[in-house]
Parts: structure tokens; C-alpha cells; sequence
């Protein structure tokens, strides 16, 4: 499972119905998975049975959702608590986010919103100012709406000229910052509007014979564009 961090929130949006997750209530309900028993899971998270039982009242109730099931056991015991379909979807939406969260540490972040959709090449085109690229769609998103872009650094190639490929993001840009970071050289490139940070080896440094202030063309496929809705 990817780390998580106390700090963390998650949107979570069930028919229109939102509500913040944070680092507690994750833990809890992916307890309540593990061991079968909001007592035992309300122990592992450090709190108490009733702050537990809080927090799962209080997103039931605010997502209208059943969260979990409870059981309770005969004469010999043996009741238990179980995440509801719906308290899985919940959970696995953040291991989704935790998931995207680990595979881009080092990633370019790029708030935008959604101008087009084509359906039949399955990416819509999302922009910011004058910057426009391209991304996966994602059929619960519609033109208009606001998402957070998340391009990887090692996703962007570097070229001096633009050529023609699979690459459906192709952009002029300026460098602006070159660091050298563990036998990587961290470049930064202007845009317009948008400063994006590309990882190359020294030996393309050298053969490409970068600069700060050379005009350079970068591209990255649209599958390297991760998204979630703001």
C-alpha cells in the first residue's frame, strides 16, 4: 500500500455529496477492512469506540451513504464491522489518489480546466491562460470543470526541434534553471505561464548542449498526464 501521511485529505464525492477524509478516518476504515472489528480498529488508530463510531456517523451522514455493517453476535459472541460496498469504494478511491500521490513525487503540477472532449480518440484538452495540452479522458469529468494535472518529470523528453510521433504534446519553451541532483540534471523550462521541470542524464545534456536561455521543444504523451477533479 502506498504511504500515507497524516496531513492528507481526500475529496470524496458520493451523488454530489462531498466530504474531506483525513488521515484518521482513512485509517480507520482500512482497519475496520483489516481486522473485521470497529474496537479493534478504533485501538489500532488510537482513539476511542465512541470517537470512532463518530466518524463513521458523521460521513454516513454527510455522504448519505451506508459506510459500514455491524453484526452482533449470539450467546458466544463473535460480532463484527465490515466496510459496505460503498465504504470499499470509498477506501479504494484513496489508495487511487495514494497510488498517484507515490508514482509523482517528482511531478509538475498544473491547475487547469477542461475546454474539450473527444470521445472517439478517448482524451479531452485541458488549459490554463494560453496553455493547452492534452490528457486521458476521464468519463466522469465534464468540459468546464477544474482538475489538478500531474505530468512526471522523467515523462518529458527534451528535443531541439519538434518532430512528429505518437507525442501529442509537443511545446516551445525557454530554460530557465538547470541543477545538477545525483547524476541528474534537473531542467526547467518556460512554457508561457507554466514553468515545467524535466529529468535528464549529463551525457544528453551534453550532447544537446543545453543552456539557460536556449529555446528547446518538450513533449510527453498524453497517458503521461495523471488528473483528479478539484
Amino acid at each position: 500500500m502506498a504511504d500515507v501521511k497524516a496531513g492528507v485529505e481526500y475529496k470524496i464525492n458520493v451523488d454530489g455529496n462531498l466530504f474531506l477524509l483525513d488521515y484518521k478516518k482513512y485509517q480507520l476504515l482500512q482497519s475496520i477492512l483489516d481486522t473485521g472489528s470497529l474496537t479493534s480498529a478504533a485501538k489500532e488508530i488510537n482513539v476511542s469506540y465512541r470517537t470512532a463510531l463518530n466518524y463513521i456517523e458523521k460521513m454516513e451522514s454527510t455522504l448519505n451513504v451506508k459506510i459500514v455493517n455491524t453484526t452482533k453476535g449470539g450467546k458466544g459472541g463473535g460480532g463484527g464491522t465490515s466496510l459496505t460496498d460503498d465504504g470499499y469504494s470509498i477506501l479504494k478511491e484513496c489508495k487511487k489518489i495514494n497510488a498517484i500521490m507515490e508514482l509523482h513525487k517528482d511531478v509538475n503540477e498544473i491547475e487547469a480546466d477542461i475546454v474539450g472532449i473527444d470521445e472517439s480518440k478517448g482524451i479531452m484538452t485541458i488549459k490554463m491562460g494560453q496553455f493547452e495540452i492534452n490528457a486521458p479522458l476521464n468519463r466522469n469529468y465534464d468540459v468546464g470543470d477544474r482538475i489538478l494535472a500531474l505530468i512526471s518529470y522523467d515523462n518529458i523528453f527534451l528535443m531541439l526541434e519538434p518532430y512528429t510521433s505518437s507525442i501529442r504534446n509537443i511545446l516551445k519553451g525557454k530554460i530557465v534553471e538547470m541543477k545538477l541532483e545525483n547524476e541528474i540534471i534537473r531542467v526547467k523550462i518556460d512554457v508561457g505561464e507554466v514553468i515545467l521541470c524535466s529529468d535528464i542524464t549529463v551525457s544528453a545534456e551534453k550532447e544537446l548542449n543545453f543552456n539557460i536561455g536556449k529555446e528547446v521543444y518538450l513533449g510527453f504523451k498524453a497517458m503521461s498526464v495523471a488528473t483528479l477533479k478539484l
